[in-house]
């Protein structure tokens, strides 16, 4: 299928994953054969039933049957006759993109933003609004849906043709029971019910999911991670938090906090009990603010900014960019946050020998962090994976919630397929 970035494919049966073997009961075997005919023909529409028998390595019949009953469901159409080979030219079929659409939404500490996506997974709209730590779930999902409904006015789109939703929020998340436990950069965000909020609001089946681990799912499926089974994805903005896959699938623990390494304890920091409404050590060291601070500090002439360091209050990108271009101060606090973050990446690695590491995020993304740890970590023998920034930027928490929309909407088909054989 065509996911929303530069053009490229990605399957919704799961980003890095390899398919196991069928089940063997007739109503699972039709969702997982329906499930199939909708990869191949996202990944090759327009093609005939021959060529998806070709594909799939199922039967003609099967093929047939399959195809009859998506098309019924209108996410099929005829589209008129091939090229013939020597014999009938064929019929063929494309997916039809636009019977439904589905929306991703990332919820920051600061910002609320919201995508549109047809059934291939294309951003056709997105929208944004700024948000403030007073902002209460209520209010929060509020402003989502004025965007998504500003979207739907844009785009022409009846509110009828949207069929899932996907969230991502800013803390631990229960995905099971849709819960948002807690949400540091949120004002009272404890055991907030989104999932149901979302759904009571929009009308439509809905997800929720920790924003790094969408941000994770971006990357496998359709950026800088694609088709790698064992990786991390590292976010350090004003917080930090790790997307974690293991053997292709993204792994929550047993409590939901696997990845909260901003709760890294750090040497030099105060070693106090962990507590999900503040920040943790690592982040208070090397999130945005932390950095930020170091500057500042280091500007500081008897304890106190001088006029010139009132001016220099920079962010934490400038003040790696003036790293860059030779800056002795700039320099200190870049190789002293690189030093700390490949600490952490080391010790992740320790535990989970993961083959990749992605840096994300406002802060993450920046080469000059990049470099400074990789030198750092080549250091090390062994527990020194690949360091790679994030090919979708800013944006991965929102692919990630896309794909994680599509795969509910075809669940949704795949269930109602099987459903559907046994009501015969």
């Amino acid at each position: 299928m065509k996911y929303p970035h530069e053009g490229k494919t990605a399957s919704l049966s799961s980003p890095a994953m390899a398919s196991g073997p069928g089940p063997a009961r007739p109503g699972q075997l039709r969702q997982v054969n329906v499930g199939e005919i909708l990869r191949f023909l996202r990944l090759h529409s327009p093609c005939s039933c021959a060529d998806l028998v070709r594909f799939s390595g199922l039967s003609a019949p099967t093929v047939s049957s399959t195809v009859e009953y998506l098309r019924s469901k209108e996410l099929v159409e005829r589209i008129g006759r091939g090229v013939s080979n020597g014999g009938r030219p064929p019929r063929l079929l494309r997916f039809n993109d636009t019977f439904g659409y589905v929306i991703g939404a990332d919820i920051g500490g600061t910002t609320a933003r919201v995508a549109l996506a047809d059934l291939n997974g294309k951003i056709i709209g997105k929208s944004a609004v700024l948000l403030n730590k007073r902002s209460s779930p209520k209010q929060v999902v509020a402003l989502i849906m004025s965007q998504i409904r500003q979207l739907e006015r844009d785009r022409r789109i009846p509110h009828k043709k949207l069929l899932a939703i996907a969230a991502g929020a800013p803390g631990i998340t229960d995905t099971r029971s849709g819960v948002v436990r807690s949400a540091p950069n949120l004002l009272g965000w404890k055991n907030v019910l989104l999932r149901q909020m979302l759904e009571k609001s929009a009308q439509v089946p809905a997800a929720v999911e920790n924003d790094v681990n969408l941000g994770a799912l971006g990357e496998s499926a359709s950026g800088t991670a694609r088709g790698v089974k064992n990786f991390v994805f590292l976010a350090i903005g004003s917080g930090i938090g790790a997307g974690i896959f293991v053997n292709g699938h993204l792994y929550h623990g047993s409590d939901w906090t696997a990845g909260e390494i901003g709760y890294l304890y750090v040497p030099g920091t105060e070693e106090t009990p962990l507590a999900m409404d503040r920040r943790g050590p690592l982040e208070s060291v090397i999130g945005g603010q932390g950095i930020e601070q170091m500057w500042r500090k280091k500007l500081a002439v008897n304890g106190r900014c001088s006029p010139q360091a009132r001016q220099l209050r920079l962010k934490t990108s400038q003040i790696f960019d003036l790293a860059e271009s030779g800056n002795a101060k700039a320099t200190d606090v870049l190789q002293h946050t690189a030093r700390i973050l490949a600490n952490a990446i080391t010790n992740v690695s320790l535990i989970l020998d993961s083959s990749l590491v992605v840096l994300g995020g406002g802060v993450g993304n920046h080469p000059a962090l990049l470099e400074a740890t990789r030198r750092v970590l080549e250091q090390n023998e062994f527990a020194r994976p690949q360091l790679a920034l994030s090919r979708l930027g800013g944006d991965a928490q929102l692919y990630g919630a896309i794909w994680l929309a599509l795969k509910m909407v075809e669940q949704r088909v795949q269930i109602d397929a099987s459903q559907n054989k046994k009501n015969r």
